[in-house]
């Protein structure tokens, strides 16, 4: 019985030599392929020495949050009623003088017909006078008036003066152009503190717009 038992001892010392052999040539050959190969493709060593969790292969990558914008918000346009002369409230914000043309007005609000038969009108959406974005105004040339008749006559420096909400701003003529009827493009609004006004062209004749751009004094 006591040679068994030694027998057995010794087959059990041997099985375990050869274990921890097997361990050794697997260590060796992980060590010697992280050695040689790229960075992204090398095996990571196990710990046999304790109990492990998925936690310890995880490897958390910082949140990246969206960096904050620095665009100014600007104002958003509406957009016009497919009949001209759709119902609209009548609004009456401020005045509007252009001294080169001996013109002082109510400055209404109001996108439709029924809001520039009244008067020099303010496209809703559209900046406000004095503040960032694009002043739209639109008159007549002929009819009612004919408050915008020669805004043709402008030229650069010359006054545009709004007073809306007890706040008086200046803005000065920087240009002009000749769009068509579609050119929508006249209302977009700017990173800056700009002004348009726009009447039918030539005057009578619904062919054209004729555009005045202005920006604020100061």
């Amino acid at each position: 019985m006591v040679r068994i038992i030694a027998r057995s001892n010794r087959v059990v010392i041997a099985l375990a030599g050869v274990f921890l052999a097997a361990i050794a040539v697997l260590s060796t050959g992980v060590a010697e392929r992280n050695s040689s190969a790229p960075a992204s493709e090398q095996v990571t060593s196990l710990s046999l020495s304790g109990p492990f969790t998925l936690d310890e292969f995880r490897r958390p990558q910082p949140a990246v949050l969206p960096a904050p914008s620095t665009e100014p918000a600007l104002p958003t346009p509406v957009m016009p009623p497919a009949d001209p002369y759709a119902p609209e409230a009548v609004s009456v914000i401020g005045t509007i003088e252009i001294p080169a043309l001996g013109l002082a007005a109510p400055l209404h609000q109001g996108v439709t017909l029924n809001a520039i038969d009244r008067g020099p009108s303010h496209w809703p959406g559209t900046a406000r006078p004095g503040e960032l974005g694009n002043v739209v105004v639109a008159g007549h040339r002929v009819t009612r008036g004919g408050p915008f008749r020669h805004i043709d006559k402008l030229v650069p420096g010359d006054q545009v003066i709004f007073t809306v909400d007890g706040r008086r701003s200046v803005y000065r003529v920087t240009g002009h152009e000749v769009v068509t009827p579609d050119a929508m493009r006249i209302v977009d609004q700017t990173p800056a503190y700009t002004g348009t006004l726009f009447a039918c062209h030539p005057p009578g004749s619904e062919a054209y717009r004729y555009v005045v751009r202005l920006a604020l004094e100061g």
